[in-house]
């Protein structure tokens, strides 16, 4: 079993730093299928790709995050975020969030994201 502590520790320190495209390119795998609330999955790196920069490219304030807990256990990852900052369509956002990972040789495979809208 793979130890993904300091995987997990990266990715998140890097989010953390504002390099949201940076650590999904080293720590996302090809065949990726990712999730928010019950909205539509998006499947494959490329087109998670495409909604992560889309994300990015709309933050307009970001004013923080707090990561508060991590559970690490058999290649299931769970974070929970608190998000502060402001995007040109959905303006002020401050929220808490989960997300949901599973990692498999070193990169996530799966991830869905929980939060109030």
């Amino acid at each position: 079993m793979e130890n993904l502590k300091p995987l997990v520790d990266d990715l998140n320190a890097r989010i953390l730093a504002g390099d949201i495209l940076g650590a999904f390119e080293m720590y996302y795998a090809d065949d990726v299928v990712m999730q928010d609330n019950n909205f539509p999955v998006r499947t494959g790196k490329e087109e998670c790709r495409k909604f992560e920069q889309d994300f990015v490219s709309k933050l307009t304030a970001f004013r923080g995050a707090q990561l508060h807990n991590v559970l690490i256990s058999d290649g299931i990852v769970i974070n929970e975020w608190e998000f502060d900052y402001t995007h040109s369509e959905w303006g002020d956002r401050k929220y808490k969030q989960v997300s949901v990972q599973r990692w498999k040789d070193g990169k996530i495979v799966e991830e869905k994201f929980y939060y109030n809208n």
